[in-house]
């Protein structure tokens, strides 16, 4: 296993040498983000899960033949183009378009601030929320229950499901202080 401390290019170089540690690491260091890339444009989380590993498949595959000088964004880019083949061979709503949209948004906004800083400054906001509507703001956005299955779970109607959300979601954009976390929340909140 690599230290934390191994930079990119370090790693780069070790697996195009066919180190398997080499790319453990990159995985274990990327694979989740991606994830939650892919899913808040796709919220498909099987689809996803097999994106992710069409990339690294591809990835590695390729690792003596592509010159790669930014790993993350090298990444991200394939992801994206996996979500576009995916939506390309699907009938692309409105909305996919627009998360989309949001999502190159948010991906330059994540070149100045790390997606984990985002996770804990919105955890944060959550904490804070009445216990009600914590609980079914976490069902709905970390379990990825859709409202009816929300409102069978806790014994509510499917409005009452969709008005919480909408509470917590006011009151934690309303609550984050930069313009780049409200950004990210709105990428977040967008599967909602």
């Amino acid at each position: 296993m690599y230290k934390k401390k191994s930079d990119d290019i370090e790693l780069l170089e070790e697996m195009v040498l066919d180190n398997v540690l080499a790319f453990e690491e990159i995985y274990n260091r990327y694979s989740k983000n991606m994830f939650f890339y892919a899913l808040n444009i796709l919220n498909k989380k099987e689809v996803c899960e097999d994106i992710i590993q069409n990339v690294f498949i591809d990835f590695w595959s390729k690792r003596k033949d592509t010159k790669i000088t930014n790993l993350k964004s090298y990444l991200f880019q394939s992801v994206k183009y996996q979500v576009f083949n995916y939506l390309r061979n699907k009938k692309i709503s409105n909305e996919d378009l627009t998360r989309l949209n949001i999502v190159d948004i948010s991906m330059n906004i994540s070149q100045k601030m790390e997606f984990q800083e985002l996770e804990e400054l919105i955890n944060l906001q959550v904490t804070k929320l009445p216990s009600r509507c914590q609980q079914i703001f976490i069902l709905s956005r970390y379990n990825h229950k859709s409202n009816k299955e929300i409102a069978l779970e806790l014994g509510i109607s499917i409005q009452a499901v969709k008005n919480q959300i909408s509470k917590a979601i006011g009151y934690i954009r309303q609550n984050l202080v930069s313009e780049e976390a409200i950004y990210y929340f709105i990428l977040l909140s967008s599967q909602f």
